[in-house]
């Protein structure tokens, strides 16, 4: 069994190999002693290899799957290793065989997969300066291709969100190794581009890729070997195992929309700035029905194209679907089952029972959903159509409605073959419908009248015997047999031959029983193996089917999305963007889409709606105000609303026009990057050069602060070159937010910039933040107040104002430099020390409640008169 053992693991020598040993799955030597600290299982020992004692651990079978899930976390991949021979059936052990390997990138179990998510393996080749990308979502069936800069992978990176990575040890970038993702060395001969080639051609069943766009694409190709050959390997070699794949997507950065790791992270697109799924875009705008829908609506939010014509058509559907109401049609998605996933699992064989069921009853569900979809208005009207009224019409949605119409004998074959409620697992029986076979159903009547059987012979054998006791039965462990208490063992036949003796009675068997018990156990099992043949030829006729059903998949995610998209809008008061073809970003009234649903969640108040408007002749707003003023929710929300019409989603605003966007820049909040020897001011820096770098007069940049990790001097000389440089050189769309008051100066000296403010209300100490975006500079940042506000001490705050006072009159009138560190209240605690002045020892001599008014004027001139001079 050793032999054996090592034998298999020598074909997984880096990964763990779970061995199957009966009702577990053990694992040995080092991969025990690493099984233990992962997953604190035990350890133990039993018999020797090669004079050393083996060290084994184990989980059961029944729990595979939570461990799973576990190893898949922390990033392992797990070889399993199944008994694919008869128990007793020969000599020696059991034959084993790894039959599926389960890694970070390849997993395809519902139990191991996040449901709204895609899990993505990702391969990286890098050569002469340019990067080659080929990934796959193997439980969705989606393949890609691209090729970028190095500069330009971690944006790759940060979209793609791999689950794993496969480089080859040395033409691994450096962004792959400094990223937490799970990275696996592959030999660098699997990094060919003639292979890649060859594989992608013969997977989609094609002689050239030129009909994807993807034949001039050398290193991505030689990705895409690597790619095609760590998946088959993970689904046990074979070569169906990618059969759900049938189209290749090219994804270039010149079509996308740039969206720099520190954009994604900043806008909190799909994770909080706390690594949070919630609140973010993402979690407000997902409301889908299904899975697959999820899925689709983050892929649409990280992947936006530049062009507007997929935009556009969204819009339309999005305008449909309102007119006619989504409800029904989002009622009717919640009877679908995640099809993508299903059709992933026919292609390499794991499909279970009662997901086969859940894809025929959604076959059977699609005449109501067709239903559902909105009338007459899916596309454009033949010449001799007569349309009812004239409402708005979505070339998408005709599309949609036609891939909702696959060959009906799919839905047949599937209704006919599978149970109404399969069992959970084949080797339980019960999966394939009664009728479908008629061998199956005689030896599944063999099983069902056994009892028939039995009540009728024990009947005649009393008859019989005379013995009014004897019952026949039936155990796991003896078989059937007669049973005769100890009174009437004197009247037992002599054709009852013993089977087993118990303290008060006989147990016995006769040939007419015999004969039986060997023709039913044999239908027992005859009928299992026949459910399992029946089962396999089932999965061998889906294999033809798998490209309808994938182009279904794919219509039902898309429509789950745009349902989700459509209530949103009406739900929330969105409007439909206009796309314009000159340079334009012109909000009115826009709000920010997570920050809004909050308040009203929490009962925050009702959100203050602003309006930009940024276009040739403007194309800078420098905006000053008070901290908490909502300086970077105002930016964030111009972001998120350009952002959100590229996708193709209404937006939070009363109207909206937009101009040709191809990147949105972010530069926003204060961290620092230690692990890479990184201060705050210095990522500061690097994320700015990135964006003077890349700009351009059709990117939207935000700059929140920046200057502020250094001196005042230093950081007020930068922000001005980085905003000068902005307007000038890049003449990008730029918010630029800043506590540097000198900068409002800017737009006397440069066109193209406005002022804006954060409007506040202030009332002695205290403070009230308006949230209104307003022309013109800012007054004064606010800081101490805001400080009040955090919970700062008294005596603190009162220092800071003190010092803030004179720093002020040190600046208007060129004195000395003020002392940051002297106590405020100095003067006040020498006075206090020397008693009560004039003043106040008469104020506290007076008594109010006891003052008529003419009293209390007199008393207050007096008071006056007591204060000194000076």
């Amino acid at each position: 069994m050793m032999q054996q053992y090592l034998g298999l693991k020598a074909d997984h020598p880096d990964i763990l190999l779970f061995y199957r040993m009966g009702d577990f799955y053990e694992v040995f030597f080092d991969d025990a002693r690493k099984a233990n600290q992962l997953l604190d299982i035990t350890l133990t020992t039993r018999g020797a290899s090669n004079g050393q004692p083996v060290v084994m651990a184990g989980v059961p079978v029944h729990a595979l799957e939570s461990y799973l899930a576990r190893l898949v976390k922390l990033g392992e991949a797990v070889a399993i290793a199944e008994q694919v021979g008869e128990v007793g059936a020969g000599k020696g052990p059991v034959e084993r065989r790894v039959t599926r390997v389960v890694t970070p990138g390849t997993v395809t179990d519902s139990e191991l997969l996040a449901e709204r998510q895609d899990t993505v393996l990702l391969a990286v080749h890098a050569s002469r300066a340019r990067v080659g990308l080929a990934w796959l979502a193997l439980a969705e069936g989606r393949l890609g291709l691209g090729e970028c800069t190095e500069a330009e992978l971690p944006s790759w990176l940060a979209r793609l969100s791999p689950a794993e990575i496969l480089v080859s040890p040395d033409a691994a970038p450096m962004a792959v190794r400094q990223g937490t993702t799970s990275v696996v060395n592959r030999p660098a001969w699997q990094f060919d581009t003639e292979l890649g080639l060859r594989k992608l051609c013969e997977l989609l069943g094609v002689s050239t890729l030129a009909g994807f766009n993807a034949q001039e694409l050398p290193r991505a190709h030689a990705a895409a070997a690597a790619l095609v050959s760590y998946a088959e390997h993970t689904s046990g070699g074979a070569k169906h195992a990618l059969g759900h794949v049938k189209s290749l997507g090219v994804e270039k950065a010149s079509e996308l929309l740039e969206l720099p790791p520190a954009t994604l992270r900043n806008l909190e697109l799909t994770q909080t700035l706390r690594g949070e799924a919630a609140p973010t875009l993402l979690s407000l705008l997902d409301t889908c029905r299904t899975g697959m829908g999820s899925r689709q609506l983050r892929l649409w939010l990280t992947h936006p194209l530049r062009e507007r014509e997929q935009a556009s058509e969204r819009h339309d559907a999005i305008a449909v679907l309102a007119a006619h109401g989504p409800e029904p049609l989002r009622q009717a998605l919640r009877g679908v089952s995640d099809v993508q996933r299903i059709v992933a699992r026919i292609a390499l064989r794991q499909v279970r029972p009662r997901e086969l069921a859940g894809l025929r009853d959604t076959l059977a569900l699609l005449p109501q959903l067709v239903q559902c979809l909105p009338p007459n208005h899916c596309g454009a009207p033949e010449p001799d159509e007569l349309l009812p009224d004239d409402g708005p019409r979505s070339a998408l949605l005709l599309r949609l409605h036609d891939a909702l119409h696959p060959d009906p004998r799919i839905a047949q074959h599937l209704a006919a073959a599978v149970a109404a409620e399969p069992a959970v697992l084949l080797r339980d029986g019960g999966v394939i419908a009664s009728g479908f076979d008629a061998e199956l159903d005689e030896l599944r009547a063999i099983a069902t009248n056994c009892d028939d059987f039995l009540v009728a012979l024990e009947t005649r054998e009393r008859e019989r015997t005379g013995i009014t006791n004897l019952r026949v039965q039936y155990n796991k462990v003896h078989g059937f047999y007669i049973e005769v208490t100890s009174s009437g063992l004197d009247k037992v036949p002599a054709d009852y031959q013993r089977r087993q003796t118990l303290k008060n009675a006989e147990r016995y068997i006769t040939p007419e029983l015999r004969a039986f018990e060997d023709k039913a156990l044999s239908a027992q099992e005859r009928s299992l193996s026949r459910e399992k043949l029946l089962w396999e030829t089932l999965l061998d006729e889906l294999q033809s089917t798998l490209g309808v059903l994938g182009e279904l998949a794919r219509a039902l995610a898309s429509l789950d999305a745009l349902c989700a998209l459509t209530e949103r809008a009406q739900t929330l008061g969105w409007c439909r963007p206009e796309f314009v073809n000159h340079p334009c970003l012109d909000i009115e009234r826009g709000r920010h889409p997570v920050v809004e649903a909050r308040l009203a969640e929490t009962g925050g108040g009702n959100f203050i709606a602003n309006d930009c408007r940024l276009d040739a002749r403007t194309r800078m707003l420098i905006v000053t105000g008070p901290n908490m003023g909502g300086k970077s929710t105002f930016m964030r929300q111009v972001a998120l609303i350009a952002l959100m019409a590229a996708i193709g989603s209404y937006v939070p605003a009363a109207r909206c026009r937009l101009g040709p966007i191809d990147a949105i820049h972010t530069r926003i909040g204060a961290a620092d990057d230690l692990a890479n020897a990184q201060s705050t001011f210095m990522v500061e820096m690097t994320e700015a050069a990135a964006i003077i770098h890349s700009a351009t007069d059709r990117s939207l940049v935000l700059m929140d602060e920046i200057g502020r990790g250094t001196s005042t001097f230093d950081g007020l000389a930068l922000a001005g070159a980085i905003a000068s440089h902005l307007h000038e050189k890049n003449r990008s769309f730029t918010l630029f937010a800043t506590h540097y008051f000198e900068l409002t100066d800017f737009p006397t000296r440069h066109a193209g910039a406005l002022n804006m403010h954060v409007s506040a209300a202030e009332s002695g100490d205290q403070i009230v933040f308006l949230h209104a975006i307003e022309a013109g500079p800012a007054s004064r940042s606010y800081g101490v107040q805001v400080a009040k506000l955090a919970g700062m001490p008294g005596s603190l705050v009162r220092q800071a104002r003190a010092t803030l006072e004179a720093l002020e009159t040190q600046q208007a009138s060129g004195a000395a430099q003020v002392d940051l560190f002297a106590a405020p209240a100095a003067a006040d605690a020498a006075a206090a020390a020397a008693g009560p002045s004039r003043a106040e020892a008469a104020l506290m001599a007076l008594d109010p409640d006891q003052l008529a008014p003419r009293e209390a004027l007199e008393a207050l001139y007096r008071l006056k008169a007591l204060l000194p001079k000076d």
